[in-house]
């Protein structure tokens, strides 16, 4: 029963909080636009800002555990080229190739992934690797696939689909942040009281918003829409994923922190970025949405159920 409330302890608060933005929304407080203003504004700014504080204000040299980092990029990397190569082998409607692949293995590590670890751990150290080694791959892939998978594919030559995502992979904001917060800590500059204030005042708006305005954007009635294909993709997003890779994780001694931060890396929710990215690269936006909010609603459940089990076998 100790590990059960431990791990309620940890998810439903979070939760809770997007059950918050979703009350707002039904009484009228918040409306689309401020769902689709939020989202634009965590993921050009406040997520920037939240990545940057968290990777900067970290020894890199100090901490860094390249066998870690590995694990999160081979791991990130193998979902993603295994669920293209199936997509393209078993999912009949190709337009909604693109949109599939990208839901599936792209979690919201940046955002639930680091609510997650301050929750149980406070301050982390083993987030912002977890950052390092998946999350500039998740943006990466996303642009690969949307961009050779979406609807002007057809027209464009390979020359030109891959001209445009090395513009698109050059210009995504949260690999910048990434790149520079790496940057920082390496050369360890540190910036005056005024400046470290105003970073830490924009990076602590961004997982409120984020889980508010998730929350406020849950539609039911996209949730049901494309439903074959937006379960198949929760099943990869929330099961399939850590239940291939836990093990080896565990089987290499990761625990504590890292094991948390792999967890969420395979089976946090789809962040919501993806459906922002799938629309404005012509790729099927009600199929993400549906299963941004699918996984998002089923993960209170999924997530409580892994956290439960690694408490238990005593790896957290």
């Amino acid at each position: 029963m100790e590990h059960f409330i431990f791990s309620i302890n940890v998810t439903i608060p979070i939760f809770l909080v997007m059950a918050l933005g979703w009350g707002l929304k039904q009484s009228g407080m918040l409306n689309e636009n401020f769902v689709a203003v939020a989202n634009k504004f965590n993921f050009q700014v406040t997520l920037p800002f939240l990545l940057f504080r968290d990777i900067s204000s970290v020894n890199i040299r100090e901490v860094f555990d390249l066998n870690y980092v590995l694990f999160c990029a081979l791991a990130s990397s193998a979902c993603f080229w295994l669920i293209w190569g199936g997509t393209k082998l078993f999912l009949k409607d190709r337009s909604m190739t693109g949109a599939f692949v990208q839901a599936s293995f792209r979690s919201s590590a940046a955002v639930m992934g680091l609510a997650f670890i301050q929750n149980i751990y406070g301050q982390s150290a083993m987030g912002p690797l977890m950052i390092i080694g998946a999350v500039p791959l998740y943006n990466i892939y996303s642009v690969l696939v949307l961009t050779f998978e979406g609807e002007q594919s057809q027209q464009a030559d390979k020359k030109e689909k891959i001209q445009e995502a090395c513009k698109n992979i050059l210009k995504n904001p949260i690999i910048i942040s990434i790149f520079l917060g790496l940057l920082v800590s390496l050369l360890g500059i540190t910036f005056p009281a005024l400046v470290s204030k105003t970073i830490q005042n924009v990076a602590q708006m961004a997982t409120p918003l984020a889980l508010v305005t998730l929350g406020a954007g849950f539609e039911g009635r996209k949730a049901v829409a494309k439903l074959k294909p937006t379960l198949a993709a929760a099943l990869l997003k929330l099961a399939a994923q850590p239940l291939v890779f836990l093990p080896l994780a565990a089987a290499l001694g990761f625990e504590g922190e890292k094991m948390i931060g792999i967890l969420i890396m395979l089976a946090s929710p789809t962040t919501p970025s993806c459906y922002i990215m799938a629309k404005n690269m012509g790729n099927d936006g009600t199929l993400t949405a549906s299963v941004v909010v699918t996984t998002t609603l089923l993960a209170s459940f999924t997530l409580t159920g892994w956290i439960f089990l690694l408490k238990v076998m005593g790896y957290i």
